[in-house]
């Protein structure tokens, strides 16, 4: 799954976070600088596919649905593609490094904090990419099944095979998974313990109760926001949380346990009850000191705790496809441990998510 150019035909899995998105976006997020012409083209002429059928650009894939995409010629791009690293004897050691749990079928890694996943413009080192270095004496690379935001760190799932990341994929497909993230939030949720369902979509919204609409230049493209039912690309998502520990009014550890896999969710929803993570570049800082959402409107973050993403992809549980439970958990980022080595947390402490409902 690169973002550079392929020279012949590929077939490429839907991934869990992509789940609804229309086949022109999610063309355009795996290969960037093919135009929307381009795109448009191959549609409309069958030489993309989804499971083999014909579709049209517009149509929305699903997670573990499997996409042809044919050779793009150089004059396809808008601009030069993204070239993949080589593989390496370095990446495959890093990539072993990282291995929580391997069996013949599938491994989890713990995908550093500042690691993309999947490349795109400007990402040169990628798991994805790294990936080629374990390729098998038949070719046959590892492939992911989800996904994970660069500044997320944690529990990523790897299948050895083609086979396996369908089976895998169908799997997250029907929420068949449980998964559990730690963050570290400004302020204190009330109450505690609670579910955050809303709509989330990206890009330039319907506008605020008066009517009027944020300019476009003035919206992150990649960021998601809080949308209405009925909103075109509005996607439902559904988070439980609860405070494990505080440092009130200041900080909160959260556990979070997303039942739908949205883009941004948890950073979203965290920002959208007034709780941003510490340390996210694109939603902590989205919150007026002054804004009614502000509960604890005197917290502050301690300038000794790194601004780094405080979210981990803790713990992962799903059924083997060959039989059994994976059940893995991933340690602390190093900011993270320090941040709670700061403040007192026990990472031993019970967790009242595994109480939420599944």
């Amino acid at each position: 799954m690169s973002a550079a150019t392929p020279a012949a035909a590929q077939t490429l899995a839907v991934v869990e976070d992509e789940d609804g998105m229309r086949l022109d976006r999610w063309f355009k997020r795996r290969f960037p600088d093919v135009s929307q012409i381009h795109i448009n083209k191959l549609a409309r002429t069958g030489q993309v596919r989804v499971d083999g059928k014909r579709v049209e650009a517009s149509t929305r894939v699903v997670t573990a649905q499997m996409v042809r995409v044919p050779p793009l010629a150089q004059k396809a791009v808008a601009a030069p593609a993204v070239v993949r690293a080589a593989p390496s004897q370095a990446d495959a050691r890093a990539l072993r490094d990282m291995i929580l749990f391997e069996d013949k079928w599938l491994m989890a890694l713990n995908k550093p904090w500042g690691l993309a996943v999947q490349g795109g413009s400007g990402t040169k080192r990628h798991v994805d990419g790294m990936l080629e270095s374990m390729a098998n004496a038949q070719g046959e690379r590892p492939r992911l099944v989800h996904r994970l935001d660069r500044d997320t760190s944690g529990v990523l799932l790897i299948a050895k095979t083609r086979k396996m990341a369908a089976d895998l994929g169908e799997i997250f497909r029907t929420r068949q998974t449980k998964k559990i993230y730690w963050s570290v939030v400004e302020g204190v949720p009330h109450p505690t313990q609670g579910r955050v369902s809303l709509f989330l979509a990206k890009g330039p919204g319907m506008g605020d109760e008066r009517g009027e609409k944020t300019p476009a230049a003035r919206v992150d493209p990649e960021k998601m926001r809080v949308a209405k039912h009925g909103e075109v690309d509005a996607r439902h998502s559904v988070t439980f949380y609860a405070v494990v520990e505080k440092l009130a009014p200041r900080l909160a550890w959260l556990s979070m346990k997303p039942i739908t896999g949205r883009t941004h969710q948890l950073r979203a929803h965290a920002e959208a009850i007034g709780h941003p993570i510490i340390g996210d570049p694109k939603y902590a800082g989205a919150i007026a000191a002054n804004d009614p959402r502000r509960t604890d409107p005197l917290r502050s973050v301690p300038s000794e705790i790194e601004r780094k993403l405080h979210l981990v992809a803790r713990r992962l549980v799903l059924p083997h496809p060959k039989g059994g439970v994976v059940d893995v958990t991933a340690p602390l980022p190093p900011h993270m441990q320090k941040t709670f080595d700061l403040l007192g947390f026990d990472a031993k402490q019970y967790d009242p998510i595994e109480d939420a409902p599944e």
